[in-house]
């Protein structure tokens, strides 16, 4: 594949503006660039979680298997950035989201129940996966709005929902695999109630 990028700026976007892939120009604040910029959001907070579990995974090797099923999805991202910058274009499939599912079951198996609501931290990884997955539903929602004025086809919001399921339990197996406590949520005491 040859070079992408012959120059980094083109000024073409100065007025407020921007191209897609199929030559259209839209406005930066256009549902679809909403969408793409938190897409984009989601991707870079991804390696940032990745770059901390890499980190510490001289110190924690079990921390591997959580990188290995976290790694491919920041081409996934990619994959739906390019899907949403190219309408009728389609890179995702039905596979992934039955990856990150099988994820997802095999890890809740090994965790159990949650029996309250818990609060990112505990330590910087869970932290960072608790961010990310804050990140990834904002990324569902802007894909929602873009959906609702200009219908999305392909598994993308779908794939969305799954990753940030994902995200959420792997916040709760890396805080496991680490030996951190789970900060769980308590209620204020004695709240009143009012009804009318």
């Amino acid at each position: 594949m040859g070079y992408r990028l012959s120059k980094i700026y083109t000024r073409t976007g100065d007025t407020g503006e921007t191209g897609l892939a199929d030559g259209s120009r839209v406005r930066k604040d256009h549902p679809r660039i909403e969408a793409i910029g938190d897409v984009d959001e989601l991707n870079s907070m991804l390696g940032v979680l990745l770059a901390e579990l890499e980190d510490q995974q001289t110190r924690t090797p079990e921390l591997t298997a959580i990188i290995d099923i976290l790694a491919p999805c920041q081409h996934r991202l990619f994959d739906l950035g390019g899907e949403l910058a190219m309408p009728g274009y389609r890179a995702l499939n039905q596979q992934e989201i039955e990856r990150l599912e099988q994820a997802i079951d095999t890890w809740n198996e090994e965790l159990g129940p949650l029996k309250n609501f818990i609060l990112p931290g505990g330590s910087r990884a869970v932290a960072l996966a608790h961010a990310t997955r804050s990140i990834a539903r904002r990324a569902e929602r802007r894909c929602q709005t873009l959906n609702l004025s200009e219908p999305l086809e392909g598994i993308g919001m779908a794939y969305l929902n799954r990753f940030s399921d994902l995200l959420f339990v792997v916040a709760r197996i890396i805080g496991r695999r680490q030996n951190v406590p789970e900060r769980l949520w308590k209620p204020i005491q004695n709240v009143e109630h009012n009804d009318g």
